[in-house]
């Protein structure tokens, strides 16, 4: 992980970093498990606007990754459902211990809340790393974006509550 790299509770100013992160970890962090039609569907189903990803803050408690002042990754968790909304990583900084890191202050998160079991639809890319750190895959599904079919993964992790 990179050791300036810090984690907090998303403000608004991380709005537009937000956008950024979502729309390069979508285009080019998941180049190898989807193709550039269904990249541009998944990229375009979130508006790459501050004001949209402020909204989501609102409806989604979000942590975020920060390095040098500025957001290199986020994780939102659904507190009604139990789950993880979204997790994306800024591809440069991919692979170096962030994506791990929020999704374990997500999950202590979830914990101190009570939550017995979490759940998450996946990515082809996100599914195997979880399932190696003890997620359970329950299905393969897909969604829709745009007219092209995104395939992911049905997850749950049982939390020590």
């Amino acid at each position: 992980m990179i050791a300036r790299t810090r984690f907090r509770e998303a403000l608004p100013r991380d709005a537009a970093d937000q956008a950024e992160v979502f729309h390069h970890a979508v285009m080019e962090g998941a180049s190898s498990h989807y193709t550039l039609a269904q990249r541009e569907a998944w990229a375009a189903a979130l508006p790459r606007t501050a004001e949209a990803w402020m909204a989501r803050q609102v409806l989604y408690p979000t942590l975020i990754a920060e390095c040098d002042g500025h957001c290199v990754g986020f994780c939102e968790r659904d507190t009604a459902l139990s789950c993880v909304e979204t997790l994306y990583v800024w591809p440069s900084v991919a692979r170096q211990g962030i994506g791990a890191r929020l999704l374990a202050l997500t999950l202590e998160a979830f914990r101190l809340a009570g939550v017995p079991r979490i759940g998450i639809e996946a990515s082809l890319i996100l599914a195997p790393s979880l399932e190696a750190s003890g997620w359970v895959r329950e299905s393969q599904n897909w969604v829709e974006r745009h007219g092209q079919r995104l395939d992911r993964v049905r997850l749950h992790y049982a939390l020590d509550t």
